[in-house]
C-alpha cells in the first residue's frame, strides 16, 4: 500500500494536501518563515537558521509534536547552534507519555544546559493583554491627519495606522504624491518616471478590498517605495539615465516583483548617474539633484541618487538602489538615511541593468535599519534562475549569540590611520568618526586597530576596481557594440571614463592577474580580518571621507568621484556585506561659511553572508545614537 492509497481506517494522505498540511488554526500570517520538510529536526537542510538571524531571532519558544521526537530534536539543534529554548509542555504531544517526559527531563536538565520547559502559563503571565479592534473594525473611525497634513512615512509607524483603520493606502499614496509634486520645486530631477496618482491609488484601493474581505495584511501593505531606473518595471521604459540605451520590459524585475506581492505600492522610478557609473548623482542627462541636506549646494551621492533623496526627504518609505562601488551607501551617507547593500549574489539581479555583474547588488534604502532590514527579508529569496545567485547552503551560518551584541560584547576593527589620511578625510569627519567609535565602546566594542598590513588587502581591492582590468567588465556589461556606436551620446564625464577603458593598452592575460589578486585579497580579508582567531566581528569606517559641493564635483568629476569612494570601493571585490548608518548631524565648514545640520555616515562592514550579524550591530549602534539626542 502505497501513499494515497486507502487503507482500514482511510486514505492515506499525501504530504502537503489538506488534512495533511498546516491545521487551518495555525495557518501562517504573510510574511512568516515556513519550513517543510521530512525529518526529525527543522534545521538541517533548511534555510530557517539564516532565515532567524536575518530577523534577529534568539530565542525560541516551541509547541507542537511530538515530543519525544521533532519538538525536542529541533530544541536540540538550536541549541547546538546558540538559540535560547524553551518548550511549553502543556503544548507538545506525544505518542508516549513516559517517553514524552523524558525527553522533557532532559532537555531541562543540568541548569538549562539544553534549554528550559515551562507550562503556556507562565508565558502567559509576562504577555500584555491589548484590545484588539475588529480587521477592518464593523465602524472604522474618522480618518484624520496632522496639522501638515502628513505622517511619517516609516514601515512601523504606517503598518500601526493601517491595523487601526487611521488611514487607508489611497491615503498615503496621495499625500506621497502631494510630497513629490510639491518636492519637486525644491530639488528637482529626482525622478526620471513617476506612475500616474490615478494609476498608484487604483492599486491601493485594490489592496484595501483584499482587506477588507477578511484578508490579513500582507508584511508591507500599503508601504511606498521607489526603484532606480535600472530596474524592470512592465509598462514603465528602462532607461538607466541613457535614452541611448531605453526599452521596454515585458516583466518586472524578480526584486519588484516580490514587493508588490507583499503588498508594496511603487510610486515611481529614480534618476541616477547614467548606465550606474559613479558615486556622484551628477552624470545625468536627467539633471542633477542635491543632497537633502545643505541648501542645495552638496551632492547626492550616487549612483543611486534618486533612490537617497526620495528616502531622505520622506517622500517614500523605502527604495531600491544598487551598489558595485558604493551606489547604496555613499548616498545614504550625504542624505541622513540607512543604506543596506547585502551580499552580493543573496538578491536577485534579475531584470536589473548590469553594470558589472560580478560585482554588483541591489541595495535597499531607509530611514532606520529596522525597516531596511524589513525590505530585506522580503527580498532575500534565492533565485535559481539568476546565474550570478549564491546558493543558500553556501552562505556561512554564524553561531547565535541570545545575549545581543551589547551584553555579550563585539569586536569591531577600523583602518589605520594612514588610511585615514591617504583618503584626505575632512578633519571634521574625523573628529565624528572618534566619536562614533567612542560610542561603540560604550555599548560593548572591543576596538582593534587595524595595520597597515592587516589593511593592505582592502586597498589592493581599491585599485583592482578602476585602475586594474577589472572595469572592463563595464563595458562587457552594457555591451562594446552600444559604446563604440553611442560613445559621442553619452553624459560627457561617462563618456570620458569609458573612452579611457577603451583605450587602455590591456593585455588579456592582465584580466586573470588580476582575478588572482582579488582572490587572493579576498582570501587575506578572510583569514586574517573577519576569522574566529581575530576577533573581529565588523569593520567600521567612514562611509566616506568628505562631503563635496555640486560645483567642486562638476569641476573634477572623476578625480573626486575616486576619493569619495575610498572605504566602499573594495567591499564587493573582497565579497563582503556592508550597511551604512547615520551617525550624527553637524556643522560644517564650506567656504569660510557654517552648514548647519550636515549628515555623517559610518559604514559597518562584514563577511560574507554575515548580513544579519552585521544588522545586530548597526542597529545597536543607531539605537544608542537615538538615545543620546
Amino acid at each position: 500500500m502505497g501513499i494515497g492509497d486507502k487503507g482500514p481506517m482511510g486514505r492515506l494522505l499525501i504530504r502537503g494536501e489538506y488534512g495533511h498540511d498546516i491545521v487551518d488554526d495555525l495557518r501562517p500570517l504573510p510574511g512568516e518563515v515556513v519550513v517543510d520538510k521530512p525529518g526529525k529536526g527543522s534545521f538541517w537542510a533548511t534555510g530557517l537558521h539564516r532565515k532567524l538571524v536575518a530577523r534577529g531571532v534568539t530565542h525560541l519558544i516551541f509547541c507542537g509534536v511530538t515530543t519525544e521526537c521533532c519538538v525536542t530534536t529541533t530544541a536540540r539543534e538550536a541549541a547546538d547552534r546558540g538559540f535560547e529554548c524553551c518548550i511549553l509542555t502543556d503544548c507538545t504531544g506525544g505518542f508516549n507519555a513516559s517517553y514524552a517526559t523524558t525527553s522533557l527531563d532532559m532537555i531541562c536538565s543540568y541548569d538549562g544546559l539544553f534549554g528550559f520547559t515551562a507550562p503556556s502559563a507562565d508565558l502567559t503571565s509576562q504577555i500584555t493583554t491589548v484590545a484588539v479592534p475588529s480587521s477592518p473594525p464593523s465602524t472604522p473611525p474618522e480618518r484624520t491627519l496632522d496639522a501638515q497634513n502628513s505622517y511619517s512615512l516609516d514601515i512601523k509607524t504606517l503598518t500601526q495606522k493601517y491595523h487601526q483603520d487611521l488611514i487607508s493606502p489611497a491615503d498615503v499614496v496621495n499625500m506621497v504624491f502631494d510630497k513629490v509634486e510639491e518636492y519637486e520645486t525644491i530639488n528637482p530631477h529626482v525622478w526620471i518616471q513617476l506612475r500616474t496618482r490615478a494609476e498608484a491609488v487604483q492599486e491601493a484601493m485594490n489592496l484595501s478590498r483584499l482587506r477588507q474581505n477578511g484578508n490579513p495584511l500582507l508584511p508591507l501593505y500599503g508601504i511606498p517605495f521607489a526603484v532606480k531606473d535600472n530596474f524592470d518595471v512592465a509598462g514603465m521604459p528602462t532607461t538607466a539615465a541613457c535614452p541611448a540605451y531605453t526599452y521596454q520590459p515585458g516583466e518586472n524585475s524578480f526584486l519588484v516583483t516580490a514587493l508588490i506581492a507583499a503588498g508594496a505600492i511603487l510610486i515611481g522610478k529614480t534618476n541616477m548617474d547614467q548606465l550606474a557609473t559613479g558615486l556622484s548623482g551628477c552624470r545625468s542627462p536627467y539633471g542633477t539633484s542635491a543632497s537633502v541636506y545643505g541648501g542645495g549646494a552638496f551632492i547626492t551621492g550616487g549612483s543611486s541618487s534618486g533612490s537617497g533623496v526620495a528616502v531622505g526627504a520622506g517622500l517614500v518609505s523605502f527604495s531600491l538602489g544598487t551598489d558595485t562601488a558604493g551606489s547604496g551607501r555613499v548616498p545614504a551617507a550625504y542624505n541622513g538615511i540607512v543604506g543596506m547593500k547585502p551580499t552580493k549574489g543573496t538578491l536577485s539581479a534579475r531584470g536589473i541593468v548590469p553594470a558589472c555583474r560580478s560585482l554588483d547588488t541591489a541595495s535597499i534604502f531607509a530611514t532606520s535599519s529596522a525597516d531596511a532590514r524589513k525590505v530585506w527579508e522580503i527580498l532575500d529569496v534565492y533565485d535559481p534562475l539568476d546565474a550570478f545567485a549564491k546558493l543558500p547552503s553556501s552562505l556561512p551560518l554564524p553561531q547565535v549569540n541570545y545575549l545581543g551584541p551589547q551584553k555579550s560584547g563585539f569586536g569591531f576593527a577600523v583602518p589605520p590611520l594612514s588610511a585615514l589620511d591617504a583618503a584626505e578625510c575632512d578633519p571634521q569627519y574625523l573628529r565624528a568618526f572618534d566619536r562614533a567609535i567612542s560610542k561603540l565602546e560604550s555599548i560593548g566594542g572591543r576596538l582593534h586597530l587595524l595595520t597597515d598590513s592587516e589593511y593592505a588587502p582592502f586597498r589592493q581591492a581599491n585599485d583592482l576596481l578602476y585602475t586594474g582590468s577589472l572595469v572592463n567588465e563595464r563595458v562587457s556589461c552594457i555591451g562594446p557594440d552600444f559604446i563604440f556606436s553611442n560613445l559621442d551620446k553619452l553624459h560627457s564625464t561617462t563618456r570620458d571614463l569609458f573612452a579611457s577603458v577603451i583605450s587602455r593598452p590591456t593585455k588579456p592575460w592582465d584580466i586573470y592577474t588580476d582575478l588572482s589578486i582579488q582572490q587572493t585579497c579576498t582570501r587575506k580579508v578572510q583569514n586574517e580580518v573577519f576569522s574566529p582567531k581575530a576577533k573581529i566581528d565588523v569593520l567600521v569606517v567612514p562611509t566616506t571621507p568628505f562631503h563635496p559641493t555640486i560645483k567642486a564635483m562638476e569641476a573634477n568629476p572623476i578625480g573626486l568621484n575616486g576619493k569619495i569612494g575610498e572605504f566602499t570601493h573594495f567591499a564587493n571585490v573582497l565579497d563582503l556585506c556592508a550597511v551604512s548608518v547615520n551617525a550624527e548631524f553637524m556643522n560644517q565648514q564650506q567656504d569660510s561659511v557654517s552648514i548647519e545640520k550636515m549628515p555623517f555616515g559610518i559604514s559597518f562592514i562584514c563577511g560574507s553572508g554575515l548580513d544579519g550579524k552585521m544588522m545586530d550591530i548597526a542597529t545597536a549602534f543607531e539605537t544608542a545614537v537615538i538615545q543620546a539626542q
